[in-house]
């Protein structure tokens, strides 16, 4: 082969091979004009060997090195080249170190071209055995121990004309021959060997492929002996390879398969890694947890088998009761517990996501956040902390042009406007001094609330002096917000006016028009350093009587279509105005997992739990609800990712859309002839029978997937195919797609748009026209808006409805814990508000419970896993526990009050298996505990408010559930309240009227009667009836104990009791009691039963 005076470098191992142009930068140089090269090592002047040759350490990249540097790397080092990491090998005249043994004393250079015997070969089959020896790279049973191949490889082998070398595919015709870099053999084996053949005719000319020419041969891992003109060159593109992986894709995570093939990455770059990864809990403690859970269920089993078994006849009405509730409980155990069976936790590298999204002194490639914040009545939900969640989405840790905040007033409030501007013009001052001294949290309430040393690790000098100056501007800017709040205390009775005399459009709250103001953003407002502002804009949907609006998810979905005409954001961001953003790089642990190009194409959402501010440290009420964020959750990231609680979740906007999560396509089918014919014959069969479904079925399937077809028949369309069937098709997919989206031209391109963005050339008043249409009051008529897109309509728990759609099209949720908290609010703390709240949440599962999104029925042949669907079961069929939970706790005060039980006299066998059943349920919340770093307070909290609620909230959520669905009456449980105490707590001792109230009450009072008749009882009978006693008295103080955060709610802070609740509780216990003893269902109807006296009276 004439290589033409140019310098042939390659890799055995990688199977490339490459001819360096022989110019001036690279051609072969003298001894003479190497021998100044000085070692990158030690900066000396590497030596000359005895043969006369420059010394030359690695023999794949040639990289300087002097022979001591070299002994000396050898010796102590780590054996391989700091250019390269190719292992050394022993140069002659060089010492032995370990590892050496394995190349036999065998000098490299001395024996590079040694084949073995070549005996019996003629000089063409020699020829072509030592090029077949230098360019196969196959180590195996090709090959004999002398690297030779065999006659009979040589003769069988297949024949190609190409071979894998460095191009990576990239060939350029206008390339000149003279600038060819690589010379291809016109022979290739398959798979990684290269076979050889005899040589062609010599006249006849080696086709070259061409190298890319302003690529250094540097960048592929080969150096030249003239290394020292493009070392700079070469480093200082590798270091801009390391600061950010090239982004082709767009806004989410791109065509990333792509980036694999570049040769100019290195291929362990940090920016390449994976932007997070699972923790999965350590096996120490999920193996017990899980040992346990089925020891459980068999202990359950033996437990059920005695009860069934050995009924009380002197009271099989009790007995009855108690088996059926606690079949009921075993049965929501089940689906509790087995949803938590494979926890898991996430770990986020936010240092990977900018080294791949943001590049120095380039746009950052970061996605698009739109973000909503929903308010109804500010009366309610005071303006000022509406403020406060606003200010720190402006102030998030994320690029500003990126950024968008909706406030949607579903009360169209004159005040929340007003308070709105204000907070937009104090955003001018708050922005920049958070990102200028990077200060957490960002909402100004409770940053300057906090009770630590805020100059820790505060270096800047004026940080003291500004801060001072932004903590009065805060306080100017509370006095105005309250001033705004004490003026909307009275409404004029010709309603609210605007500033120019323009009367209020929302003054009738029912009735008004759609209304958008965008505050910040495009409109040319900096803060005070000249500096853009993220948008912020006010929407307040149009209502008109005779329409049903849905309450927060239609607010919600008119805010999808508002940001989708204005800014259309591939990600949104939910969150509630009490909830502000409480770590400034919430938006960057989401795109963590929606950005990576590996596994985040299927996320649909993120979920962040939910912290709480101004709760007791006791929380008694179980407010912070520690145990279903810790370990529910954490169970449920481990199936198929989170449910999803209402705010704080990072959603993708396609997934809202509507459309099926991408499926990885299936590798193609192997076939073997290792089974029967007869096997395969019934395999086949199997197949057949499903491939010959009938039609209806096969449309059912496709049904879900229709969308996505209509959204390539469009993109077909746009892309120029002019084709008539084509333009059919066009004209039925928009047609569909408008009836899916409405009728908003804008927004159906929007949908369309997989990674966001809004047309260049629209002018924002077109847009704002657009805008206003689409949230109008009748725009979702005749669409599929609430049913299959966006937030779902049909119960007040939206968010459950709107996750589990997700999650049956085949989505999957992340749950993010970061180490700061993302997100916090408040929450109810007094026992009123509290027992409201959880009213609402059960009445939404009811509602769920009779819809057809049941999950006990629905979404079956799709994409939600069983375990998830338990989760989602269990989640609308909780209320139905309050049932036989108040059933069960009033069991123990009739035992104590009429002398029976539920169970007979308890034999060895018996006490075996309760002690094993409590030892159980004992263990399994201790591990659950250990695994998800709940403390036993909160454990314990949760235990008792579950009673709490189940016999109160629960059971009225049931009764307005039924009441709402059967007859179609809808009733409500106000709250008014009565009065408070000063303190830091305050809340906490506010007492308010509840009716919900009543039913906790009378079991606690009814348990602690029944407690003082029995022991009463026992001290009249004497000794022996304390035995039966203890079995009822624990059964009532178990009972007492889950109520006792209620009786103490009760009493508040100067342990006094409400008359009201009083009177109405002991009425009821004693009508109860009145009735028991009138009734009496225990004792023989026949009469007592009458014994011959045995003294004789006589």
């Amino acid at each position: 082969m004439d290589t033409g005076g140019r310098l042939v470098a390659g890799s055995h191992n990688r199977n490339e091979f490459v001819l360096i142009n022989a110019d001036e930068n690279a051609r072969i140089k003298s001894v003479k004009e190497l021998s100044g090269q000085t070692c990158q090592i030690c900066g000396d002047e590497i030596e000359i060997t005895v043969d006369g040759e420059l010394f030359v350490a690695c023999n794949e990249c040639a990289f300087p090195v002097c022979r001591p540097c070299y002994e000396y790397e050898r010796r102590e080092g780590n054996q391989a080249c700091p250019q390269c990491k190719t292992r050394y090998k022993r140069i002659k005249g060089s010492p032995r170190v370990e590892g050496d043994e394995e190349e036999d004393d065998i000098d490299d250079l001395e024996h590079e071209f040694d084949y073995g015997n070549l005996d019996g070969l003629g000089p063409q089959q020699v020829a072509e055995a030592a090029l077949s020896a230098r360019l196969n790279t196959g180590h195996g049973s090709h090959s004999n121990m002398s690297g030779m191949t065999n006659r009979s490889e040589l003769d069988s082998s297949p024949l190609s004309s190409n071979i894998p070398l460095l191009t990576y595919g990239e060939e350029d015709a206008e390339i000149s021959s003279d600038r060819h870099a690589l010379i291809v053999p016109p022979f290739m084996g398959h798979g990684n060997r290269v076979h050889p053949m005899p040589f062609p005719d010599p006249s006849t000319p080696l086709q070259p492929r061409p190298m890319v020419p302003q690529k250094d041969i540097a960048v592929y891992g080969y150096g030249s002996v003239a290394w020292k003109d493009r070392m700079e060159d070469w480093k200082k593109r590798q270091n801009e390879k390391l600061q950010v992986v090239k982004h082709e894709g767009g806004n989410d995570g791109g065509n990333f398969d792509d980036e694999l093939d570049d040769p100019d990455l290195p291929m362990m770059d940090e920016g390449r890694q994976p932007l997070s990864r699972k923790l999965p809990i350590p096996s120490s403690k999920i193996s017990p947890y899980r040992l346990i859970i089925i020891l459980r269920l068999v202990i359950l089993g033996l437990f059920f088998h005695y009860r069934i078994l050995h009924p009380v006849d002197d009271a099989y009405g009790l007995w009855l009761t108690s088996v059926i509730c606690e079949i009921w409980f075993a049965v929501s155990w089940i689906l509790d517990q087995f949803p938590k069976w494979c926890p898991i936790k996430r770990e986020t590298y936010l240092d990977r996501l900018s080294l791949r999204y943001e590049k120095e002194g380039k746009p950052s490639e970061l996605a698009h956040v739109d973000i909503f914040v929903s308010t109804v009545d500010p009366l309610k939900e005071p303006p000022l902390i509406t403020a406060n969640t606003v200010l720190s989405i402006l102030a998030v840790d994320y690029p500003i042009d990126k950024v968008a905040c909706y406030v949607s007033d579903d009360g169209a409030a004159m005040l929340t406007f007003e308070a709105l501007s204000e907070t937009s013009e104090f955003a001018r001052k708050w922005v920049p001094f958070c990102k200028k001294f990077n200060i957490e949290p960002r909402a100004p309430e409770w940053y300057f609330s906090q009770k630590i040393d805020y100059l820790k690790n505060k270096v800047h000098p004026s940080f003291v002096r500004e801060r001072r100056a932004m903590k009065r501007e805060y306080e100017e800017f509370k006095i105005r917000i309250n001033a705004l709040v004490a003026t909307a205390q009275k409404v004029p009775e010709d309603g609210w006016t605007m500033q120019d005399g323009t009367p209020w459009p929302g003054n009738n709250v029912r009735d008004h028009p759609g209304m958008i103001q965008v505050f910040l953003g495009n409109s040319g407002v900096r803060d005070v350093e000249g500096n853009e502002l993220p948008r912020l804009v006010y929407v307040s949907r149009e209502k008109r009587p005779g329409f049903e609006h849905h309450k927060k998810a239609g607010a919600m979905n008119a805010l999808i279509r508002v940001s989708a005409v204005l800014s259309n954001a591939p990600y949104l961001l939910n969150v509630d105005c009490d909830h502000y953003i409480n770590n400034s790089k919430a938006l960057r642990e989401a795109m963590c997992f929606m950005m990576d190009p590996q596994s985040g194409k299927k996320v649909c959402y993120v979920q962040f739990p939910q912290r709480f501010d101004g709760i007791d440290r006791h929380d008694r009420y179980s407010n912070r609800n520690v145990v279903f964020f810790d370990i529910n959750m954490k169970g449920l990231d481990g199936i198929q990712g989170p449910i999803y609680v209402g705010t704080g979740c990072v959603f993708r906007r396609q997934a809202l859309y509507g459309y099926d999560a991408p499926v990885k396509k299936k590798a193609p089918g192997k076939t073997c002839n290792c089974w029967p014919k007869w096997f395969c014959l019934c395999c086949g069969s199997r197949k057949n029978k499903k491939a010959k479904q009938p039609k209806k079925e096969k449309r059912k399937k496709l049904k879900n997937k229709e969308t996505s077809k209509q959204i390539h028949a469009l993109e077909n369309i746009e892309e120029g195919i002019e084709e008539s069937n084509n333009e059919k098709s066009s004209d039925v997919s928009q047609m569909k797609l408008e009836k899916k989206f409405g009728q908003s031209p804008v927004f159906v391109a929007a949908t369309l748009l997989e990674n966001g963005g809004v047309p260049r050339d629209a002018s924002p008043a077109s847009l704002l026209r657009e805008a206003i249409q689409v949230i109008s009051c009748g725009y979702e008529d005749k669409t599929e808006w609430g049913k299959e897109v966006g937030w779902i309509y049909g119960s007040v728990t939206e968010d459950i409805l709107t996750g589990f759609k997700m999650h049956c099209h085949g989505w999957r949720s992340v749950y993010c814990i970061p180490q700061r908290p993302a997100f916090k609010g408040s929450a109810p703390i007094n026992l009123s508000d509290r027992l409201h709240q959880v009213l609402r949440w059960a009445l939404g599962s009811v509602e769920i419970f009779f819809s057809r999104h049941c999950p006990i029925w629905y979404g079956y042949g799709g994409g939600l896993k069983w375990l998830e669907r338990f989760s989602y079961i269990n989640s609308v069929v909780y209320p139905w526990t309050s049932i036989p939970l108040v059933v069960y706790c009033t069991l123990p005060a009739i035992c104590l009050l009429t002398g029976k039980f539920i169970v007979p006299e308890i034999s060895n066998y018996a006490s075996v298996i309760f002690m094993a059943l409590f030892m159980s349920i004992a263990a399994t919340g201790i591990l659950e505990m250990q695994w998800g770093g709940v403390g036993i307070d909160d454990w314990w909290r949760n235990e008792q408010f579950w009673v709490i609620g189940g016999a109160s909230s629960h059971l009225f959520a049931l009764v307005q559930g039924l009441l709402k669905v059967l007859a179609g009456v809808s009733t409500n449980f106000t709250v008014t309240s009565k009065g408070a105490d000063d303190g830091e707590f305050s809340e906490l001792y506010l007492f308010k009227w509840t009716s919900l109230l009543i039913p906790p009450m009378t079991l606690l009072i009814i348990n602690i009667v029944g407690v003082v008749v029995g022991i009463s009882d026992a001290i009249n009978n004497g000794y022996d009836s304390w035995g039966p006693l203890f079995g009822r008295l624990f059964f009532a103080l178990w009972v007492i104990l889950h109520l006792y955060p209620f009786l103490k709610g009760l009493l508040g802070k100067q342990d006094r009791m409400p008359t009201i609740i009083l009177v109405w509780s002991i009425l009821l216990a004693s009508i109860l009691t009145l009735m028991w003893v009138r009734i009496n269902p225990f004792v023989n109807r026949d009469g007592p039963v009458l014994e011959v006296c045995g003294l004789n009276c006589d």
